[in-house]
């Protein structure tokens, strides 16, 4: 979401990067396109103007520290004002036992899949979730939370015939307390736009169930008006924070940017795909640093931890130490990383490779290279040297693939090989020239 603004921030911020001393004019100028580059990600112009006002006077009354540029100085100054923008401080739910929590916002938000999501994330924190569908208006909602609380083995409750949301929402949590729950999910109605019928609906089914958490799906690709719903809901609701949906999209990303500060929510979550594991706290400071290009390994780390076997990656390293790693290692390693996420989300969390752009292509050619490897027996992955011209076709035929990109495919895995026995050897620079031979020729798929 937020590439166009990382590349037109670090274009603003490339000039000062190398200067020896800012001064008023050189600072006016970068300034003036970072400012620029917020109006154009659809950040409040307000938030825009008052956000270059403070870092002009942070950087107005620094000294530079030793051993650091001024350029550099600067970037850190912008880094602490954009974690301050997106809500420094506290964005975790609160703690109490049983949670409650009512979910709110307009139709097409995603608030009923950010319900399941939201109940997956509290189960993997060791909670016992347990969901309440009190959309009475579509029969299909209710539906979709039964699929999802199924699939994620989640416990849910429902009544299809009351259209009494106070009443269902006393029973969810009395049935919650018999299947000893202890947090209780509302999804509740939404409407094409705000209106006083849903509002109400809301505020009599918080007088039922007195919930701990009111929190309010937007989608992040509303731009100023999800600000505008954020406003709205909370003068009627008291919200305790926002989830943020549709944050893998190509919106510019202003209400992330401007919602904090214009409404004082601080947003709690986001989504970032369709999927139920897509779903992640708001780290203010992780976002500030992807935004400025920095990456974020933190995040990049915890995916790791969530994905791959801590016991699998050491004997792994421990294969390629001697050399010994096969197709079926391959494989199992390739499965794993698709665990982490999509390559281009992986590839946005190293540092200085956020504004990189891997395309569709990459994801096609693991998807080939799985497909090919799985076309394989178990005796092929393990011994690939036994695959003559008649397996190759057979392999090529399962996969749905061309018989070279079979030959391709286990030519760089030869490759990738003796690379691994010139790092046991020491032999660095050989390896150099290997690598730069696999990069020339496009690498190996996924490596």
């Amino acid at each position: 979401m937020f590439e166009s603004l990382t590349d037109k921030l670090s274009s603003a911020l490339r000039n000062l990067r190398g200067v020896g001393k800012l001064s008023e004019e050189n600072m006016a100028t970068a300034l003036a396109e970072v400012r620029a580059a917020l109006l154009t990600a659809d950040v409040h112009f307000k938030v825009a103007r008052e956000f270059t006002e403070r870092v002009q006077a942070e950087c107005a009354g620094q000294e530079v520290l030793k051993g650091v540029t001024p350029g550099q100085q600067i970037v850190k100054i912008i880094h602490d004002e954009l974690v301050r923008l997106l809500g420094e401080g506290a964005t975790t739910l609160s703690t109490a036992k049983p949670i409650r929590i009512v979910m709110v916002g307009l139709h097409g938000s995603g608030k009923t899949t950010s319900t399941a999501k939201l109940g997956r994330l509290l189960k993997k924190r060791g909670y016992r979730p347990f969901v309440v569908a009190c959309d009475v208006y579509r029969p299909a909602a209710i539906d979709q939370l039964e699929i999802l609380a199924r699939q994620e083995e989640i416990g849910f409750y429902a009544d299809r015939v009351s259209k009494d949301v106070p009443a269902i929402g006393k029973a969810g949590l009395s049935a919650a307390a018999a299947a000893g729950a202890d947090a209780i999910l509302f999804d509740t109605a939404g409407r094409l736009q705000i209106d006083e019928g849903l509002v109400e609906e809301v505020k009599r089914l918080g007088a039922a169930v007195s919930p701990d958490e009111v929190l309010l799906v937007a989608d992040g690709a509303l731009g100023q008006e999800a600000v505008n719903v954020a406003k709205v809901f909370h003068d009627a609701l008291q919200l305790t924070g926002l989830v943020l949906t549709k944050m893998d999209g190509d919106a510019r990303g202003g209400a992330a940017l401007s919602i904090k500060s214009i409404t004082g929510i601080p947003i709690k979550f986001v989504g970032t795909g369709e999927k139920t594991d897509d779903f992640e706290p708001f780290h203010p400071d992780r976002l500030a640093s992807r935004i400025l290009g920095m990456g974020d390994v933190v995040s990049l780390v915890e995916k790791a931890k969530e994905s791959i076997d801590e016991g699998e990656a050491e004997r792994m390293a421990e294969k390629m130490r001697k050399a010994d790693f096969n197709l079926e290692d391959f494989l199992s390693q390739l499965q794993a990383v698709k665990k982490m996420g999509s390559m281009q989300s992986i590839v946005g969390m190293i540092p200085g490779m956020s504004g990189v752009q891997l395309g569709d292509d990459t994801e096609r050619q693991m998807k080939r290279t799985e497909s090919i490897i799985k076309s394989m027996t178990i005796q092929e992955r393990r011994k690939p040297d036994i695959l003559n011209g008649s397996r190759r076709q057979r392999i090529a035929n399962g996969a749905g693939v061309r018989i070279a990109d079979v030959n391709q495919l286990l030519k760089q895995f030869q490759q990738m090989q003796k690379m691994m026995k010139m790092m046991r050897g020491g032999n660095q620079k050989k390896l150099m020239r290997q690598m730069e031979a696999m990069k020339g020729k496009g690498g190996f798929p996924g490596m």
